[in-house]
């Protein structure tokens, strides 16, 4: 039954308030993270980037740094203030042309209110101008920054941007890049893409190296010294750009033998991956005591360290194949590793078949033989590693064996177009684990949970018959540890040490706080 109402004055100017549209939200900081859980500080909420302008000058002698960043962004919230990630010290800040109020907060975070706040949608553009001795500065007890005997080093995962330019340092936001860096006459100046332009005057040299290509803040990089710089195309006319220091020593031949195979190998990988998705390719070796080399996009860093034993195609192959696994598609957060390490050392194997130094399933099978179920090697998930695992062994030689099961699981004509569509179908994105088994069922028509759930994200050695290996392969079990039980009397693949020699790519990351 409908009652019937008496509204009084009061009451009908309360219907009548009641009535207008509640006032705007209240404009609110952006969060100092992404909310990434292996690193709750890396990147910054409240808007997206789509360009890094970069113009530096670098004096080498004394390790002096100065820079201009300008920051192109749309808010994604209304945003009072923000955060860039940037450990150098900041001389001053504009935000779309006025001056903004700027703080130095927790170990890299650059807090930024601006004159007038930022509406959702907007566009916003951040002038930042700084100076410091990047390899001077450490945070979480190490430094991003690489000096070299003639200049200084700018490569490392996950974190690395800060210690030259400020950024929203997360694969998730990815930009365009243009770096301008002046350098003394007789240095060269380094970085990814393309180099537009070189000009000189009173002394100093000016280059301009352009990516027109999504990059991840973490994969852009920076190289100034003396350098031998080589330019070439591959037969497909992609341009190829390589660098070496003039103090190699040694290792100087091996390390070319290596890296000058660089624009037939990326041809090679295309015939598995598809077409190549950056505009130019390359890779540098600069003069530093470090073991790692990575995947910068298009322009990889390595270090001399990788060819003390002589020529290593291995690695080489190891870091084009992250172009596609890691470069052009990026993780959506960083638990998704398995995404990047677990396809480039898959991509040795099939180098190794290649060369007829061991067939994919010869070196799985040899992993599998060469660690016993009590091993610690199986309590490293691969899907989820955790912060402190998340380039240990496993990932990269379990991840592959995973690849082997999925292989085995689909047959050869699903696996290879799998391996081909993916790159494509989430080109200059970021992708999770889960988005990629989903992708694999669909062209496979199979369900994989299982096989996923037992290589990647169970803490224990599966059962042989999951990888599609003999019986025969399984290891005795009961022994712990971390080294491998030396194959458990299978033939080692000829490829095998060449292959672990390139397990120190990351070695840098492991115990550090980011």
């Amino acid at each position: 039954m409908r009652k019937g109402l008496i509204v009084s004055a009061a009451a009908g100017a309360l219907a009548l308030l009641l009535t207008v549209p509640a006032a705007a939200a209240p404009y609110t900081p952006g969060a100092p993270g992404i909310g990434d859980a292996y690193y709750p500080n890396a990147g910054n909420g409240g808007y997206d980037v789509s360009h890094y302008d970069i113009r530096l000058k670098y004096q080498p002698a004394t390790d002096e740094l100065e820079g201009t960043a300008t920051i192109l962004a749309t808010a994604t919230q209304d945003l009072s203030r923000f955060d860039l990630d940037f450990v150098l010290g900041v001389k001053e800040v504009l935000v779309n042309g006025r001056t903004a109020k700027f703080a130095a907060t927790g170990e890299s975070e650059l807090e930024i209110t601006p004159a007038r706040p930022l509406a959702k949608g907007s566009p916003v553009t951040v002038v930042v101008r700084y100076a410091g001795k990047p390899g001077e500065v450490e945070r979480g007890g190490y430094s991003a920054w690489l000096r070299t005997p003639d200049g200084g080093v700018a490569a490392n995962e996950p974190e690395g941007s800060a210690w030259w330019y400020p950024s929203n340092d997360h694969p998730t936001d990815k930009a365009t890049f243009d770096v301008s860096v002046q350098v003394p006459d007789g240095t060269q100046a380094i970085s990814n893409g393309i180099l537009t332009g070189q000009s000189s005057r009173a002394g100093w040299t000016r280059y301009n190296w352009r990516q027109t290509k999504p990059q991840a803040t973490y994969l852009a990089t920076l190289a100034i010294g003396r350098f031998d710089i080589r330019t070439d195309t591959t037969p497909g006319g992609l341009p190829v750009v390589t660098a070496y220091s003039k103090d190699l020593g040694d290792n100087d031949g091996a390390a070319r033998a290596s890296v000058e195979r660089t624009g037939e190998l990326v041809d090679w990988l295309s015939g598995y991956f598809g077409d190549y998705p950056f505009t130019s390719v390359g890779g540098y070796v600069p003069n530093v005591p470090t073991g790692y080399a990575l995947e910068t996009q298009t322009q990889i860093f390595y270090s001399p360290a990788q060819f003390s034993r002589g020529a290593n195609t291995s690695v080489v192959v190891h870091e084009l194949a992250h172009q596609w696994y890691g470069d052009s598609v990026s993780v959506q957060r960083w638990s998704d590793i398995w995404l990047n390490e677990g396809f480039a050392r898959y991509a040795q194997w099939l180098w190794s078949e290649h060369e007829n130094e061991g067939t994919a399933q010869e070196l799985a099978d040899y992993v599998y033989a060469s660690y016993p179920a009590g091993n610690a090697f199986w309590t490293v998930k691969p899907g989820d590693p955790g912060a402190d695992h998340q380039f240990a062994g496993a990932v990269y030689d379990r991840g592959a064996v995973a690849i082997q099961a999925l292989r085995n699981a689909v047959g050869d004509e699903a696996f290879f177009r799998i391996l081909k569509g993916w790159p494509a179908e989430r080109k200059y994105g970021n992708a999770t684990i889960q988005q990629f088994q989903a992708y694999a069922e669909r062209v496979s028509g199979k369900p994989l949970g299982a096989l996923f759930d037992t290589w990647l994200f169970t803490a224990a050695k599966p059962a042989a018959d999951s990888a599609g290996v003999p019986a025969t392969s399984a290891a005795p079990s009961g022994a712990a540890g971390l080294a491998p039980a030396a194959g458990a009397g299978r033939p080692e693949p000829k490829s095998w040490k060449r292959i672990q020699e390139t397990n120190s790519v990351h070695e840098h990351e492991q115990g550090h706080a980011h």
